[in-house]
């Protein structure tokens, strides 16, 4: 089992770095550029035009993990780390779509809220559903920590699940707006469930062999996308990594650790809904100096102090990475 998530490692990481060094010039010459709102931080308008969808190196590096690592699986039956790749890809599609239609407009506006939600809300009951069909899920709630298990009526898990996976999603989303950010912030969430994978046993393997594909293929395009960031993974990959944390998440049967091994990833949405909010309710007043929570810090806020991108991505990296700790200290018990 270790070798083969080595394997699948070494594999996508190799693959990540190979690929970015031509797909990258290949964005620039079709001049996929990405455009800076003007609203945010006026020191981020120099990046206008860095080339997006990056996120395209990390997606194809697990498919070909799944693919290769994880094709004894398959022959065996076991096809559950493909359901959360396609799942993750479906939410993929919609991030491209939002890419592409910024792209044609030359505008950071790309679908609309509305049909955003819709879409990653079909998307996410029609996974639930079907790995609950698939056996691969159940109806009963996990609590990490306490190592306990409550079942729920079926309907109410689904319609929760469904809520979970979409505000996941789009927490990762919402991180992705400091170079390398989201990506470092996502690191220790996939390596947690690798090292599930590694104390929970050959149950998991397949799902491991996805996550650690993930993994490697993460950490390949952080050589592309740490700062100076020479490419962003835009919507298409922030979308498809949301996706594939709050896949994994259902299929390892635990959604609630996400709130400790999110932790990050809920700071910056709730910072969004205060400030959202409380600019309403005051009529233009502000608890932030910008939303997200970096951006505040990036400004300046509160301390004074104005994070540059680096110490950013690594404060931020450095709390997920203590929050997977804990996390993976609150299910040790369940296989252990």
């Amino acid at each position: 089992m270790t070798i083969r998530l080595i394997t699948a490692f070494v594999l996508a990481l190799l693959f990540a770095t190979a690929f970015g060094r031509y797909y990258i010039p290949w964005l620039v010459k079709q001049k996929a550029g990405q455009m800076i709102k003007t609203i945010g931080p006026n020191w981020h308008l120099h990046k206008q035009g860095t080339p997006t969808m990056g996120g395209a190196i990390f997606i194809l590096a697990a498919f070909l993990v799944v693919l290769t690592v994880g094709f004894e699986g398959m022959l065996k039956g076991n096809y559950s780390h493909l359901f959360v790749l396609l799942f993750a890809m479906v939410f993929g599609v919609i991030g491209f779509l939002d890419d592409w239609k910024k792209l044609k407009n030359k505008e950071n506006t790309g679908l609309t809220t509305k049909s955003k939600f819709l879409l990653q809300l079909a998307a996410a009951l029609i996974f639930v559903l079907i790995m609950n069909k698939a056996g691969y899920i159940t109806d009963k709630l996990y609590f990490p920590f306490s190592n306990t298990e409550i079942p729920v009526p079926k309907w109410v898990y689904f319609i929760l699940s469904a809520f979970v996976i979409v505000g996941t999603v789009n927490a990762v989303n919402i991180t992705d707006g400091v170079d390398g950010l989201a990506t470092g912030t996502s690191i220790p969430v996939i390596l947690f469930f690798v090292a599930v994978t590694y104390i929970a046993g050959s149950e998991y393997l397949q799902l491991g062999v996805f996550a650690s594909g993930l993994l490697g293929g993460l950490v390949g395009f952080l050589f592309f996308n740490f700062n100076p960031a020479k490419c962003f993974m835009g919507d298409t990959g922030s979308l498809f990594l949301g996706g594939a944390i709050a896949a994994l998440a259902f299929a390892y049967d635990m959604p609630i650790i996400l709130l400790t091994l999110g932790f990050v990833f809920i700071v910056e949405t709730l910072s969004d809904i205060i400030q959202v909010t409380y600019f309403k309710l005051t009529h233009g007043k502000r608890i932030f100096k910008m939303a997200p929570f970096h951006h505040h810090l990036e400004m300046g806020g509160w301390t004074g102090k104005k994070w540059k991108e680096k110490e950013l991505f690594f404060l931020f990296s450095g709390v997920s990475l203590l929050f997977a700790i804990i996390s993976f200290i609150g299910v040790y018990h369940r296989y252990m």
